[in-house]
Formats: structure tokens, C-alpha cells, sequence
């Protein structure tokens, strides 16, 4: 979600919040960027608004689970912990309507660079924010053409063979881990790229972000798992590719 931060698409999610009722609520990582907040403080009533809805949801009965990032690491103190009615952990796991058992954590523990070089991270978060930038300076002007928001960001993910390369063995790694504990498949996000594939016999699942494809992994009543995109304030729509 990167709540605290400019780019969050607080509207779209608050939207998608109001929109659907469930059991289960997952809220996988980085939902309050606490990089951000410390490096310059911005907070909004759209912020306040969606944590509000997600608080009243743990009030209706919904069990609301907020599993921690590295943005907001800073709540991995209160793991274990419950938070206005919601439980605060590093990963959980969940049962699918047609029995599957899946590992949800965010997933930055697969990644080299979180591990092992953090200042090589901020310096990627903040080339980041200049793409942002610069996204919503376009973005403006194709509102004023009439034209739909478009990410730069994604559109550089998907063309530069690296990046491509190492959202792949992000979902080897994580998949991998899944497998290793016995789990049928894992849900996580980090990367924010929106995917659900098989891997090795492992499914794996990323629910995207808030930020640029405005995204969520859903279940339904069968157990079937489908990635939702919002792109604007309408019904989200289902993505066909990898739902299963």
C-alpha cells in the first residue's frame, strides 16, 4: 500500500476497501512506508480513511492480519502482537476454501540486496521516487487528453532484461522456501509485480501494489485465486491470466 508516501493510490484502495466485505484479510507488507514518513512527512485524510476501513472491518468480524514488510520493519517488534483488533505478524499462513495451505509473509527476505547491501536498496527507493515523479507529471497530461493512468515504472520493469531477471528469481527463491516447508503455495509481494504461476509445483502468488498496477490476489468461495485490478473508480476487473 506505501501509505505515507505521495504515490499511493489511496482513493483507488479506499474504493476497493468499501467495494468488498471478506473473512480474511491479508495485508502483505509496506502498508505504512516508514522510509518515507522519516525521510519527509506526508499523511492525508485518504490515509486516515483506510486505515479506518480496515480497522472497521476487524470490528464486523473480518480476521484482519497485517504481516510486516521492510518499509514498515519497524513493527516486527509487535509481532505476536494484537493491534486494534488486528494481529501483527512477520508470516502467516492460510487454508484455501478447497484446502490448500499457503505461506503469505511479504518477502524481502529474498532479496539479496535488503540482506546484504541496504544502502544499494535506498538508492533504488529513491530512483524509484523519481520515476514517480516524473509518472505523475504524465499522468496529468493524459487526464487532460482523457486518456487512462499508465505506469512508468511498470513499463520499465517489464522491458529491462535484468529487472526481469531478478523478479524471476524472486519467485524461484520464494517458491522454493514454500516447497522446502511443505506448503502448497505462497502468497507474497515486495516485488510489486501481480502474478499467480506454478513453480516447481509450488504456486506462487504476488498481489502487486497500491502504488502503480493497483492490485489485490482474491479467493472466492471455491478457493479460486484471481489477481483484481482497479484502474479507476469502477468495479475492479478480473486479470484471466493465472487465475486458478
Amino acid at each position: 500500500m506505501h501509505l505515507g508516501t505521495r504515490t499511493c493510490r489511496a482513493d483507488l484502495l479506499l474504493h476497493f476497501l468499501n467495494l468488498y466485505s471478506s473473512e480474511y484479510l491479508y495485508l502483505v507488507g509496506d502498508v505504512v512506508d516508514g522510509w518515507n514518513l522519516k525521510r519527509s512527512w506526508y499523511w492525508n485524510d485518504e490515509h486516515n480513511r483506510v486505515l479506518q476501513s480496515i480497522l472497521a472491518k476487524s470490528s464486523g468480524g473480518t480476521r484482519v492480519t497485517y504481516v510486516t514488510g521492510n518499509h514498515d520493519a519497524f513493527l516486527r517488534d509487535y509481532a505476536g502482537v494484537m493491534l486494534g483488533g488486528i494481529a501483527v505478524k512477520e508470516e502467516a499462513t492460510h487454508t484455501t476454501a478447497d484446502g490448500r495451505e499457503l505461506l503469505v509473509l511479504h518477502g524481502d527476505r529474498f532479496d539479496a540486496c535488503i540482506r546484504n547491501a541496504r544502502w544499494l536498496t535506498l538508492l533504488g527507493d529513491q530512483a524509484y521516487r523519481a520515476c514517480r515523479w516524473i509518472n505523475g507529471g504524465l499522468n496529468l497530461a493524459r487526464r487532460l487528453f482523457g486518456l487512462a493512468p499508465w505506469s512508468l515504472a511498470d513499463h520499465l520493469r517489464g522491458r529491462v532484461k535484468d529487472a526481469l531477471a531478478y523478479v524471476e528469481r524472486f519467485e524461484r527463491a520464494a517458491a522454493a522456501e514454500a516447497k522446502q516447508r511443505g506448503f502448497d503455495g505462497v502468497v507474497c509481494g515486495h516485488v510489486h509485480h501481480a502474478a499467480i504461476r506454478e513453480i516447481d509445483g509450488v504456486l506462487y502468488c504476488n498481489d502487486g501494489d497500491w502504488v502503480d498496477s493497483c492490485t489485490a490476489l482474491a479467493e472466492d468461495h471455491d478457493g479460486k485465486l484471481a489477481i483484481l485490478r482497479l484502474s479507476r473508480v469502477r468495479a475492479p476487473e478480473a486479470l484471466a491470466v493465472g487465475a486458478r
